[in-house]
C-alpha cells in the first residue's frame, strides 16, 4: 500500500502540483467502475491532496447528463459515448484519454450449476437449454445491456431466445434477480460479476461473439481542473493501478 501511495504521489507532483490542496473534482463513471475506484481514488486523493466526488450509473444516462450541462469535471464513459459529446463540445478536444477496456461475462448464483460457454457452439447449446436468462434492460442506458442486446440478437436467428430473456429493470439489480435464484445464468460487465460473493463467474463470453466497452477520460469544457484531471490520468495509468484494476477484470485498453 506504501509504495502504491508513493508511486501516485511522484506521478501527481510531475504535472507540476496541483492549485488547491482542497480542490474538489468531480467524476461520472459508469457502474461497473465503482469497486475498482473504492479502491483506488482514496489512494489518489491522500498522494494529491484533492478530493474526488464520484457518481457512478449507467453510461447512456451519465452521457445524457452531460449533453444537458450538469456540472462536472471529468466523464468516464464508453468512447462512441465520448466522442459524440466531443462534437457538441461538452468536453474538451483532445483530452480523451482511454483508461481500460470491459468484457461481457456470464454468471450463476453461487453454488448454481453453471453452463458450458468454452466455444460459440456450447454457448448456443446452452442458451438453447435455458429456461431463463436475464440482463439489464438496455433502454437503461447501460453499455453493457447494449451489447448483450445486440449480441444475442444477432444469434436469435429462429426467435426462441428472446421469449426466455428476462430485462431487469432499475427497481430489481440484475444481481440481486440472479442471487436470488430462477435464472438460469445472466450477462453483466465482468468486474460487476466479481464484486458480488453471493454470485459467480463463468466466464467471459467466447472470444468470436464478446463485445467490450473501452471506457474513456475527458475533461468537461469549462472545468476548472484540468491540471487535476492530468494527475488522475497519470494516477490511473500507473502500474499499481493497473494491477487493481486487471485484479477486478478490467483489461488493457
Amino acid at each position: 500500500m506504501r509504495r502504491t501511495q508513493f508511486l501516485a504521489a511522484l506521478l501527481v507532483f510531475a504535472w507540476g502540483g496541483i492549485a488547491s490542496a482542497a480542490a474538489e473534482i468531480k467524476v461520472l463513471s459508469p457502474g461497473s467502475t465503482e469497486a475498482a475506484f473504492s479502491e483506488l481514488l482514496p489512494q489518489f486523493e491522500k498522494a494529491s491532496g484533492q478530493t474526488i466526488k464520484i457518481g457512478y450509473g449507467p453510461a447512456g444516462a451519465l452521457a445524457a447528463r452531460v449533453a444537458k450541462g450538469e456540472a462536472a469535471d471529468v466523464a468516464i464513459l464508453g468512447e462512441a459515448q465520448i466522442e459524440e459529446l466531443q462534437k457538441q463540445g461538452k468536453l474538451v478536444a483532445g483530452s480523451s484519454a482511454v483508461l481500460t477496456k470491459v468484457g461481457i461475462g456470464v454468471f450463476v448464483r453461487k453454488g448454481d450449476p453453471k453452463p458450458d460457454i468454452a466455444t460459440v457452439n456450447a454457448f448456443m447449446l446452452s442458451l438453447a437449454r435455458a429456461r431463463t436468462i436475464a440482463y439489464a434492460d438496455p433502454k437503461l442506458g447501460g453499455s453493457a445491456s447494449i451489447l448483450v442486446d445486440d449480441m444475442l440478437k444477432s444469434l436469435d436467428v429462429t426467435g426462441s431466445i428472446g421469449g426466455r430473456t428476462k430485462l431487469v429493470p432499475p427497481a430489481k439489480p440484475l444481481l440481486d434477480l440472479v442471487a436470488a435464484g430462477g435464472i438460469d445464468f445472466g450477462f453483466n460487465p465482468i468486474p460487476e460479476i466479481l464484486s458480488d460473493p453471493r454470485v459467480e463467474l463463468v466466464g467471459p463470453l467466447p472470444a468470436e461473439v464478446q463485445r467490450y466497452t473501452r471506457y474513456t477520460a475527458a475533461l468537461t469544457t469549462g472545468s476548472s481542473q484540468a491540471e487535476g484531471y492530468k494527475a488522475l490520468l497519470a494516477f490511473l495509468s500507473a502500474p499499481a493501478a493497473v494491477a487493481v484494476l486487471k485484479a477486478r477484470g478490467f483489461e488493457a485498453p
